[in-house]
C-alpha cells in the first residue's frame, strides 16, 4: 500500500486519519492519503515563514524551475517513505483518476513546459517587466521609477482532480517568491506532490512548500488563512468567493467557438477546429469549447461535428488508443447522463452525435463508467443545455444573429471567433463577457506561453506602490 503523507514545512508527516484511493478499474485499494484537519492547516500556515524565498534572485529561481522540469519528467523522487519513478507516477495517476495514460503523459509534458520556459511565462504575466525590480524592490530603468511589493505573503491553492495540466497554473508562485500551501484534489494527490519533490530536488527550500490533503473544512481554512489563493471547482464551489479579490477563481469556463456572419456559410472548413476544441484532453478542461455559436446552419454544424466526435470510444485507460477518461465513481457519470437525457425531453433540442455512435452515451467497462461525446443542437439560446459544461466532450450548438452574440453568450473564459469583420471582433474584444479572445481559426485549448489564459498570478501576488528616491546629501 502506498502511503502519501502530509508535507508540513516540506517534511513528511503521517496522521491517524487517512483516505483510501481505489484503482478506478478494479476497485482495489492501492494508496492511503494522510489527512490534515483544519486546525493543523491554520496553525501551520500562521507559523510558516513568508520570506524564505526572498534570499534568491528571480533569475536563480527561474534556473531552479528549469531543473525541476527535468526532474519531474525523469527522476525517481521521494513519495513518502517510498520512491516514485516517472512511469510510476503516470501509472498511479491513471489508476486513481481514470485518465488515459496518453493524456497523463501529455499533461505532464505541459507542466514541464511551463517550468522549462518560466522566463517566458513570467514575461507574459508581468507584461515584460524587468524582473530585477522584484529583487531590488524598485527600478529607475529608462527614467521611470517603478516599485512592487509582494502582497501575497503565503499563497494557497485548492486543487482539482479533473486534469493534471492545471497544476502548471500555480507553479509560477514559487518563482515569484511566494511560499505555497496546496490542498490536492481527492483522487489526484500525485501531481502536486511530485512537483513539490521536484522543486525540492532542484534547490527550492522545503520549508517554502506545504501539502495538506484535507476535507471541505480544511480547504476553507486554507482559503481564509492564505494572503492570496487559487480555487478550482464547479459553480457551487467557487460562487461563495466571487467577490473576494484575494482569491483567483478557476470555475466552469463556458468556452466557445463563434462564427461570424461573413464565414457562417463556410462552416464546413472549420469542423475539425470545432471538434478538437471540444474533445482535447478528454473534454475535461475549462478551455475546452462547450458551445458553438453561429448565425446560421446550426443543425448542420451540430451533425457534422457530432460525426467527427463519434470516433471516440470507451476504452481502458491503459489502451494506447484511449481518448476518454473514465469516471471512477459511476454515480457521477450516471447523474450527468440523466441531466442531459432529462433536458433533451424538452422540445427544440437533439443530440446529433447519437446517430453516429455505435453505443449509448453512457457506457461501462467493468466497474467504470464513460460518457461518450455529445453535440446538442438547441433551437433556442434559452434551452437548458445551451449553456452547460460537463466533464466529457460535450457541446451545444446555438444559432444567434451575430449582432446579438457579444451580449448573449454570457461569461466565457475562451472565445475563438472566426471572422474577417473587424467591428464584430471589436465588439467581442470590448465586452466583459470574454476573458480570453482568439481571433481566427485557433482552437480554444491552444494557449501561449506569454499569455495567461485565466487570471494573472503576478497581479494577484504583487502590488505596485508609489515610490520616490533621492540620495541623501
Amino acid at each position: 500500500m502506498i502511503e502519501i503523507p502530509i508535507l508540513r514545512n516540506g517534511e513528511p508527516y503521517e496522521s491517524i486519519e487517512t483516505v483510501t484511493l481505489l484503482h478506478h478499474a478494479t476497485g482495489e485499494p492501492f494508496a492511503h492519503v494522510h489527512q490534515a484537519n483544519s486546525g493543523m492547516v491554520r496553525r501551520d500556515m500562521v507559523n510558516m515563514r513568508d520570506d524564505v524565498l526572498e534570499k534568491y534572485s528571480i533569475a536563480d529561481l527561474i534556473a531552479m524551475a528549469g531543473k525541476a522540469a527535468k526532474l519531474f519528467m525523469s527522476a525517481t523522487l521521494p513519495l513518502g517513505k517510498s520512491q516514485q519513478s516517472f512511469d510510476d507516477y503516470i501509472t498511479q495517476l491513471a489508476c486513481s483518476t481514470g485518465m488515459p495514460i496518453t493524456y497523463c503523459r501529455d499533461n505532464a509534458g505541459k507542466i514541464a513546459g511551463v517550468l522549462e520556459r518560466m522566463d517566458e511565462v513570467l514575461s507574459g504575466l508581468t507584461r515584460g517587466l524587468n524582473l530585477r525590480v522584484l529583487d531590488d524592490g524598485y527600478s529607475n530603468a529608462s527614467g521611470q521609477m517603478l516599485s512592487f511589493y509582494r502582497a501575497g505573503r503565503i499563497f494557497g491553492a485548492v486543487l482539482p482532480s479533473n486534469s493534471p495540466g492545471v497544476h502548471s497554473l500555480w507553479a509560477p508562485a514559487m518563482v515569484l517568491k511566494a511560499p505555497i500551501v496546496l490542498k490536492p484534489g481527492r483522487e489526484e494527490p500525485w501531481t502536486p506532490y511530485r512537483m513539490i519533490e521536484a522543486f525540492a530536488a532542484a534547490g527550492f527550500p522545503r520549508e517554502a512548500m506545504g501539502f495538506y490533503p484535507t476535507d471541505h473544512g480544511g480547504a476553507g481554512e486554507l482559503l481564509r488563512t492564505a494572503d492570496r489563493a487559487m480555487l478550482f471547482g464547479g459553480g457551487a464551489t467557487v460562487r461563495p468567493y466571487e467577490n473576494d479579490p484575494s482569491i483567483e477563481l478557476h470555475g466552469p469556463g463556458y468556452s466557445k467557438v463563434i462564427l461570424g456572419d461573413d464565414v457562417a456559410d463556410n462552416w464546413a472548413q472549420y469542423v475539425d477546429l470545432m471538434a478538437t476544441s471540444i474533445d482535447r484532453n478528454g473534454g475535461r478542461s475549462c478551455i475546452n469549447a462547450s458551445a458553438i455559436w453561429t448565425p446560421r446552419h446550426g443543425r448542420e454544424i451540430a451533425n457534422a461535428v457530432g460525426q467527427a466526435l463519434a470516433k471516440h470510444k470507451a476504452l481502458p485507460a491503459d489502451d494506447p488508443n484511449a481518448t476518454l477518461a473514465a469516471f471512477a465513481n459511476p454515480a457521477v457519470a450516471n447523474q450527468i447522463n440523466s441531466v442531459i437525457e432529462h433536458a433533451l425531453t424538452d422540445e427544440g433540442s437533439e443530440d446529433l452525435c447519437a446517430a453516429h455512435r455505435d453505443t449509448p452515451r453512457l457506457a461501462h467497462i467493468g466497474r467504470c463508467a464513460y460518457l461518450q461525446p455529445s453535440v446538442v443542437w438547441c433551437e433556442s439560446r434559452e434551452h437548458p443545455l445551451a449553456n452547460r459544461e460537463f466533464l466529457f466532450p460535450y457541446a451545444s450548438v446555438v444559432e444567434c444573429p451575430a449582432s446579438e452574440i457579444p451580449d448573449a453568450i454570457g461569461p466565457t473564459l475562451v472565445a475563438t471567433v472566426i471572422t474577417r469583420d473587424e467591428s464584430f471582433v471589436h465588439a467581442l474584444m470590448n465586452h466583459p463577457n470574454v476573458d480570453r479572445l482568439n481571433v481566427g481559426p485557433v482552437p480554444t485549448w491552444r494557449i501561449s506561453w506569454d499569455q495567461p489564459h485565466e487570471g494573472n498570478l503576478f497581479e494577484l501576488l504583487y502590488r505596485q506602490r508609489a515610490f520616490q528616491f533621492e540620495p541623501a546629501a
